[in-house]
């Protein structure tokens, strides 16, 4: 599974991901059009960190002679190894193929026919995912066929983990989405 935020080129390898058109794009190369924010990448640090601890406590207790205790305990370790990768995958890609959403529970996709409008609108978003909400920009999905209300769908906003304090990457990944979709539905139509 490759990690560009962790190599030195992310630059470039997001770069290449945002200049990538629709009809040169390999339809089973899933992109993510932005690179992930140092709160997404922090928190992934974090939980790998206690991961760390908690597997080096699994082993003291393994050979201190608890053995099914210590199995217990790294299997906790991996099950937050589990999560900081799936909090570092969590956000939107994009491919030939479709849009899909990653969340740390569960992965959406759909493919670009099924996409009715994407727009970038002003309104009330959660900061970095919990309950508060502020005042923000969010990149809305809402699925072809469906009245526009009831199904309305946040890909993105302004105050999550990925754009926290970074305007201009929301504004570049909301474009370049907004660009696949529009590219696609010229395709289609």
């Amino acid at each position: 599974m490759p990690l560009p935020f962790v190599t030195a080129d992310r630059e470039d390898a997001v770069h290449a991901a945002q200049s990538v058109t629709l009809a040169e794009a390999d339809r089973d190369l899933w992109r993510r059009p932005y690179s992930p924010g140092p709160w997404r990448v922090g928190g992934g640090a974090l939980l790998l960190l206690l991961a760390s601890y908690v597997l080096f406590s699994a082993l003291v207790i393994a050979l201190a002679g608890g053995v099914p205790s210590g199995a217990i305990c790294a299997a906790c370790g991996v099950l937050l190894i589990v999560l900081a990768v799936r909090l570092l995958r969590a956000g939107v890609w994009v491919s030939s193929h479709g849009l899909r959403r990653a969340g740390l529970f569960r992965t959406t996709t759909l493919q670009w026919g099924e996409v009715g409008s994407l727009r970038t609108v002003q309104r009330p978003v959660r900061w970095l995912g919990l309950p508060r909400t502020v005042q923000g920009e969010a990149l809305t999905l809402v699925p072809r066929g469906a009245a526009a209300v009831d199904s309305e769908r946040v890909l993105l906003t302004d105050h999550n983990a990925d754009f926290l304090s970074r305007p201009r990457a929301f504004d570049r990944a909301a474009d370049v989405i907004e660009g696949w979709a529009a590219e696609a539905a010229e395709g289609s139509g």
